[in-house]
């Protein structure tokens, strides 16, 4: 094994958007306007809550946040999402992320992004940037229609880091000498499983855990 991969961390990584973006954009473009009416509001009223469990948990977070896509079409879900890659992520994407994707391109490695996302809403994106792989969340859909629930393991924390094991050890690539890149501390294991981390854009916890170990630290914004 004498290869190795870049693995980019996207929400607040590479581009100025989260995963309630994304269903912001769903709900409010899905179909009726009842339906849409409901579906914002009752986020709207959880956004303390979600804020909470963000803070506390990603992993909690994420098993509660997916559950509003209950009941949305997978085929309007998919059609919308290169809607929201024109409207809304094309114009987030951070200067100098491109940038950052290239030195690792260059750099021989394999570009492989990992974000808590579903992977629908993510495939644009990873094309634009010119990712060879996409680790992402999935949907579990039954008769098209969305169960709320996320096929697993979630792509979060520790299962992040695991993954990236997996993806290197599938594809022959050295983990000691690849490379990860994330803003958000809750992503430590995705960072630390690496030989080479960065923090990009970072919080305020993990611009502490980059100064103590040394790594690197990049702002794209």
């Amino acid at each position: 094994m004498d290869g190795r991969a870049a693995f980019f961390d996207v929400d607040g990584t590479l581009v100025g958007t989260n995963i309630v973006h994304a269903f912001a954009y769903y709900a409010l473009n899905e179909g009726s306007l009842r339906s849409t009416a409901l579906r914002t509001a009752a986020t709207a009223a959880s956004a303390p809550l979600l804020w909470g469990l963000d803070k506390l948990s990603r992993k909690g977070f994420n098993h509660f946040f997916y559950r509003y896509y209950r009941g949305m079409s997978e085929d309007r879900l998919r059609l919308l999402a290169d809607d929201l890659y024109e409207d809304v992520l094309s114009g987030a994407i951070y200067p100098g992320a491109l940038d950052l994707v290239g030195q690792a391109r260059r750099a021989g490695c394999r570009v492989v992004l990992v974000t808590g996302a579903l992977d629908f809403t993510m495939g644009r994106l990873a094309r634009r940037i010119g990712a060879d792989d996409l680790i992402a969340n999935r949907m579990e859909f039954t008769n098209g229609i969305a169960t709320g629930r996320v096929v697993p393991p979630i792509v979060e924390g520790a299962h992040k880091a695991q993954r990236i094991r997996e993806h290197c050890v599938e594809h022959g690539l050295r983990l000691d000498q690849s490379f990860a890149y994330s803003d958000s501390a809750s992503d430590y294991p995705m960072l630390a499983v690496v030989g080479r981390p960065t923090a990009v854009n970072p919080d305020l916890r993990l611009r502490s855990l980059a100064r103590a170990y040394e790594w690197p630290i990049v702002e794209l914004r």
